[in-house]
């Protein structure tokens, strides 16, 4: 009875909580003195915020919301607040600001332009929201000196921002100075060019930025996944003067420092990570923070597509693809005594691809001072076209998935056989194959095991002829020749290589072995795949009796049905040819008489009918010249 009773009182205690969760609701058609339902919306989500509480959504209806001076909600020193989030949610019960499901709310703000304020869509100080679904355009910026504005100001902890898109204003897409554990997640921040302040290039004017100043909070874990940033007339990424260690996980940044006709703007670095400026006496953290940028994507920025930024410390940089910026990678420190710019030290770069830079693959990076291994540009491997299902950058744009994801497109994936695939360093990282690609991009091929279809060898005057046949080479890196004369199969030592052919079809294959001294020897194939696996061949025995007059020989071997015997006279002669089993039994014997003087061949076709491990083959000419051979069957 007494778990009974405690059971209800859960469930009722559960219920209660549900049912305090409450919805509320903002459209374009709305007011701010209706109650907030779905038939009778507010107008603006600063009218929302004033009756939420932990735990509530605000579904915000799609359309035009048409942002004026007279809806700014606070004007503070020199910043004007058009949306102004402080009511918390808390742990388990964030307050959600929604997009309807299947709507696009979109917040024009390009009517809002007070004299002498810095602009701020949403200044956001509250902490344990989530906002998600809706776009900012037309953020102006009015001070004609150093300024900015923002699309998103946060100041709070443990926010989501989700699937929003900043785009064709004035202002930075995404900024935080304050507040940690937040996460960015699949946010698109694009055409925003400030070209009133200062120089009107627009160099202030970042995608997202990121700038936790530590005053004793810790503002840690602020991450940035599954964003884009292209054609902000300053940079992608930017986390300049960051306190606290800041994280860029599979984000993307193209096109940035120019204007969407490719003019030259500002700085124009896909990810800035890290620095404190140039000045001799920085104001900097105790412990300079390792950020982390991986699986992230940088194309045809105007200087840098990775950039260490005059850091005074290390980053680590994994699995990043940089394609077409002036400088792919670019790990330039600042020396500890903050007086003089040096080359890059304390980097961690693992499995990094970089490919076409404008003008260097890669600068400044001390390879004795940085654990920088296993990268493109330092690993025996060569990066072309060839590599990549697209190189065709108009695939940046394409529109996400249904779930806010990057799309799925082909550019700067690797296609099949690349050489650049399994080819990284195992960092902890989830992979496909044997180790970690190179790259952003992690390749799902299963290597399809090559199909040997033929192996035979031929004994050619002192050289010896491998002949094979295979199919399914995709991955196939190359065929290795190895030999060795010990019975035992023991001490094989490479003779030669032949490249496989990358095609799935029938391919023929051969070698040849020069100069074979006299001797027992064996044969097979080494196959090696693109992901460094390998598959033996049978062996194959060869005999070889170096005989100049005759030239006698016998192939292919192993015996079959289409071995023959070969041997060059240089006269006229009779000849016996006689075949005997390993153990001296005479199975074969053939007389020919007058044989004209140059090169014959003889059957052996009537030899397979025999079960014997062996043949000695024995040739006589009528001056008495004695030849045998011993093969295999």
């Amino acid at each position: 009875m007494k778990n009974k009773c405690l059971l209800f009182i859960s469930c009722f205690i559960a219920l209660s909580l549900s049912v305090t969760a409450r919805v509320f609701y903002v459209a374009p058609t709305g007011f701010n003195s209706n109650v907030g339902t779905i038939d009778a919306p507010f107008l603006t989500i600063q009218r929302a915020q004033t009756s939420v509480t932990a735990g509530d959504t605000v579904y915000i209806r799609g359309g035009n919301y048409v942002m004026t001076d007279s809806l700014v909600a606070t004007y503070t020193g020199i910043w004007a607040y058009i949306t102004y989030l402080t009511k918390s949610g808390k742990p388990g019960k964030r307050i959600n600001y929604w997009a309807y499901p299947g709507e696009t709310p979109i917040f024009d703000c390009s009517a809002v332009a007070p004299v002498g304020y810095r602009v701020n869509a949403f200044q956001v100080n509250a902490s344990y929201i989530h906002i998600r679904g809706i776009e900012v355009v037309g953020v102006q910026v009015t001070i004609t000196t150093h300024t900015q504005s923002e699309c998103f100001d946060n100041q709070g902890s443990y926010n989501i921002y989700e699937r929003l898109k900043m785009h064709d204003g004035k202002a930075i897409g995404f900024y935080l100075t304050k507040g940690g554990n937040n996460l960015i997640l699949n946010c698109d921040a694009y055409n925003n060019w400030d070209d009133v302040s200062e120089t009107k290039t627009g160099g202030n004017v970042d995608g997202f930025g990121c700038h936790p100043n530590n005053d004793g909070v810790g503002y840690v874990n602020n991450v940035f996944r599954g964003c884009r940033a292209w054609f902000n007339s300053d940079d992608g990424y930017d986390c300049i003067n960051s306190f606290e260690a800041v994280t860029f996980d599979s984000c993307w940044s193209f096109y940035n420092g120019y204007s969407s006709t490719f003019a030259g703007l500002g700085d124009g670095n896909g990810f800035k990570a890290g620095g404190y400026g140039i000045s001799t006496t920085p104001s900097v953290p105790t412990v300079i923070p390792r950020n982390n940028i991986r699986f992230c994507l940088a194309v045809r920025n105007r200087t840098n597509g990775f950039y260490a930024n005059h850091h005074l410390g290390g980053s680590n940089w994994y699995n990043n693809t940089s394609y077409n910026n002036a400088v792919n990678f670019n790990m330039l420190n600042r020396n500890p005594n903050y007086l003089t710019d040096t080359t890059g030290y304390n980097h961690v770069m693992k499995n990094n691809l970089g490919y076409n830079a404008r003008s260097s693959n890669y600068l400044n990076i001390d390879f004795v001072a940085c654990n920088a291994d296993t990268n493109s540009f330092n690993l025996p491997v060569t990066v072309s076209k060839a590599d990549f299902l697209s190189l065709d950058q108009s695939l940046l744009t394409a529109p996400r998935q249904a779930d806010g994801s990057l799309p799925n497109i082909d550019f700067m994936k690797l296609a099949a056989g690349s050489d650049l695939i399994d080819q990284g360093e195992n960092v902890g990282f989830a992979y496909n194959g044997v180790a970690p690609d190179l790259g952003c991009f992690e390749s799902n091929y299963i290597p399809t095991p090559v199909i040997l279809l033929g192996f035979t060898t031929v004994i050619n005057k002192d050289n010896v002829v491998l002949n094979w046949k295979a199919q399914n080479q995709v991955n196939n890196v190359g065929w290795q020749i190895e030999r060795t004369s010990s019975a035992e199969h023991q001490n094989w030592q490479v003779v030669g290589f032949v490249p496989g052919s990358n095609s799935v079809l029938v391919t023929s294959f051969s070698f040849i072995d020069y100069n074979v001294s006299a001797g027992s020897y064996y044969y097979r194939l080494k196959q090696i795949d693109a992901n460094k696996s390998v598959t033996y061949s049978k062996v194959q025995n060869v005999v070889m009796v170096v005989n100049p007059t005759l030239n006698f020989l016998v192939y292919p071997v192993p015996i079959n049905s289409k071995s023959v015997v070969s041997y060059n006279l240089s006269k006229a002669s009779d000849v016996q040819l006689s075949v005997y089993s390993n153990d001296g039994n005479l199975l074969l014997e053939s007389k020919i008489s007058n044989q004209f003087a140059g090169n014959h061949i003889i059957p052996l076709e009537k030899m397979i009918q025999h079960k014997t491990g062996a043949f000695i083959i024995q040739l006589i000419t009528n001056d008495g010249n004695v030849q045998k051979l011993v093969v295999a069957q």
